[in-house]
């Protein structure tokens, strides 16, 4: 290691410094910046978070529009459904395992930028408050504001009741909140309700005076489908356009699964004619095949290596 211009390490330089356990400074701080990422960036599309934001029962955060990408059938999306499901881990299989975060926006005119607020306390909500979001309703709050107003058991912003177990931790990083979203899914499973208090699929009863229609429709899915002479469940005509299936001379996709939320309908319209014009592309990119050979009125034609030079019939090898 001589004439080189470079130098020798000493031992000194190479031997490493023994392994320590970070102080509590030290997590504290990587505790933060990991609860930072996770406020502005969505875990499964890796896209920042911009409304709507939808959470499930753990606290955490998403762009609604992954979600719907991952629940939408394999052949209709074009994400990789196994990636998504390493960080779900089946807390959502429908609409009804999230809710919509309703988020109170605050506009900064200096950075031309956007940060979400408690509308009570006015504080930002992120890495460093503590932040909840109520269901059903979905309105977030800072963990303060929320124990001051303990009492009244209605939102301020919707006046919607809720029970002191509605109360979802956002982001949680305590032991004591993470055991509370478990202990509380588990508690509403067994009643035979989701994240969102709808009622799970499967768990109700079919009830005469059309009781069940009528939940489905507070439900936002239509659950109670007629049967065809296959066995095969098919919306009834009432639902048709609320599931947003096209009227005649229309041209916009169906939405899946008979969803009836007008938001979310036309979320997913938007998701499916964007992948629908991803594949479009895909196909009919004219630069790429017409380098190759295709056939047409049982002759081929040839490609970029032969186009323009053929060989005569009468020619004969020398």
């Amino acid at each position: 290691m001589g004439n080189d211009g470079g130098s020798i390490p000493t031992r000194r330089e190479l031997v490493k410094e023994a392994a320590r356990n970070p102080t509590a400074s030290e997590l504290k701080d990587k505790q933060k910046e990991h609860l930072a990422h996770r406020w502005s960036n969505c875990p499964v599309s890796l896209k920042p978070l911009v409304k709507p934001v939808v959470s499930d029962y753990s606290g955490d955060l998403y762009n609604k529009d992954a979600i719907i990408q991952f629940l939408l059938p394999a052949e209709a999306s074009s994400v990789d459904k196994e990636e998504y499901e390493k960080f779900i881990q089946g807390r959502v299989k429908s609409l009804k395992d999230v809710v919509e975060i309703q988020f109170e926006v605050e506009h900064d005119e200096k950075t031309r930028s956007e940060k979400w607020v408690c509308p009570v306390t006015s504080k930002e909500l992120g890495p460093n408050v503590k932040a909840v979001y109520l269901v059903p309703c979905g309105h977030a709050f800072s963990q303060e504001a929320i124990k001051e107003m303990k009492s009244e058991g209605k939102c301020v912003q919707c006046a919607t009741s809720y029970e002191e177990r509605d109360v979802i931790p956002i982001l949680p990083s305590t032991e004591q909140d993470k055991a509370f979203v478990i202990q509380r899914i588990e508690t509403l499973k067994s009643l035979g309700l989701t994240h969102s208090l709808k009622k799970a699929s499967g768990s109700k009863k079919r009830k005469a005076n059309g009781d069940s229609k009528i939940e489905s429709a507070e439900n936002g899915v239509t659950d109670n489908k007629e049967k065809t002479s296959d066995g095969k469940a098919q919306p009834s005509p009432a639902d048709l356009p609320r599931a947003g299936i096209p009227q005649s001379g229309t041209s916009t996709p169906k939405a899946s699964n008979g969803i009836k939320n007008s938001a979310t309908a036309s979320l997913t319209a938007r998701v499916l004619e964007e992948e629908e014009a991803r594949k479009k592309r895909r196909r009919e990119n004219e630069n790429i095949s017409s380098l190759y050979t295709k056939k047409s009125d049982g002759r081929k034609d040839g490609d970029f290596m032969t186009r323009g030079f053929s060989i005569p019939a009468n020619a004969r090898h020398q």
